[in-house]
């Protein structure tokens, strides 16, 4: 298995100045999932996993979107109650998600169990979690390459100690920009970056700017490059997950520590991956890309990242 992808299967209800939404499949391990699966079926890759947990109410129509796209859901669990439930809206610019409502319900007792078969993933992308989950994933995986980490400023606030304990398990830290200036306490965000990077005892830290572009802290050096210049944005809920499945998968097909060039070209097809994301709602953009207005899109990033 290529990678092993553990986070929330969600319904989001949701709203933008583009329009709205009700009950469309979402969750950290859907984005992640479908992104990740496109570039394993674009590069002939070794397969997905998803381990999450859903409801007696999950429509088995999506469960179908998840096994079409090719990804392994012998690690989804269903159990009695109700999928996990977000309502929220978008407003101005869209840069920032208001929540108005939050329902766990299934997800609210949720205990990661990784199969046998999912153990030995060539990495392990730990999705937005509780970080006691995510230190219960690590202790049942060996990610025989990387493992990587996501987060989120609730953690920061309500589980600070042990966010920081289980970064420092990881490999590779993905975060946005707000909140590597929450847990560094500076608004600085190059500062920020490097003083996170030190409460991680190293690895590799990736900083989500949005509209801004991403930069990486990589012990050969710092990366910094545009995001691609998408108009036409519809939701941008999911994106940041459907960069990082994008990363992950790249990053599998490759051996030994990840070097900082292949950790850029990593970020050029995760950037390129969630631009088409925000175009639609949901997954919808993800699961219907095709390789090769992919291709063409990846191609016309590579030439405003040599000039911007």
């Amino acid at each position: 298995m290529d990678v092993l992808i553990v986070g929330s299967l969600a319904y989001d209800s949701l709203e933008t100045p583009r329009g709205s939404r009700e009950d469309e499949l979402g969750g950290s391990a859907s984005y992640g999932g479908f992104s990740a699966a496109f570039h394993n079926r674009r590069m002939s890759g070794g397969g997905i996993g998803l381990v999450g947990v859903i409801g007696e109410d999950f429509n088995s129509k999506h469960l179908a979107w998840y096994s079409s796209a090719g990804l392994d859901v012998s690690g989804i669990e269903t159990t009695s109650g109700q999928t996990f439930r977000w309502k929220g809206s978008y407003h101005g610019n869209m840069a920032e998600a208001v929540t108005h409502e939050t329902h766990l319900n299934v997800f609210e007792h949720f205990q990661p169990k990784v199969p046998l078969s999912h153990r030995t993933p060539k990495v392990l992308m730990c999705a937005n979690l509780h970080p006691s989950l995510q230190s219960s994933v690590l202790s049942q995986t060996s990610a025989q390459r990387l493992s990587i980490l996501d987060s989120m400023n609730l953690w920061i606030n309500i589980a600070h100690d042990q966010l920081l304990e289980v970064m420092r398990d990881v490999d590779l830290v993905v975060l946005n920009d707000g909140e590597v200036r929450m847990l560094a306490s500076d608004e600085n965000l190059i500062q920020a970056a490097y003083k996170v990077l030190e409460m991680m005892d190293g690895g590799i830290l990736v900083v989500k700017r949005g509209e801004h572009g991403v930069i990486a802290l990589h012990p050969d050096g710092l990366i910094s490059m545009p995001a691609y210049p998408t108009s036409d944005i519809m939701d941008p809920t999911g994106c940041g997950d459907s960069f990082a499945g994008a990363m992950s998968q790249f990053l599998a097909n490759g051996n030994g520590e990840v070097s900082r060039k292949e950790l850029a070209e990593s970020l050029v097809h995760a950037t390129v991956t969630a631009s088409f994301t925000i175009e639609k709602f949901g997954s919808e953009r993800l699961r219907n890309l095709t390789v090769d207005e992919y291709d063409i899109r990846l191609e016309e990033f590579r030439i405003i990242s040599k000039t911007s």
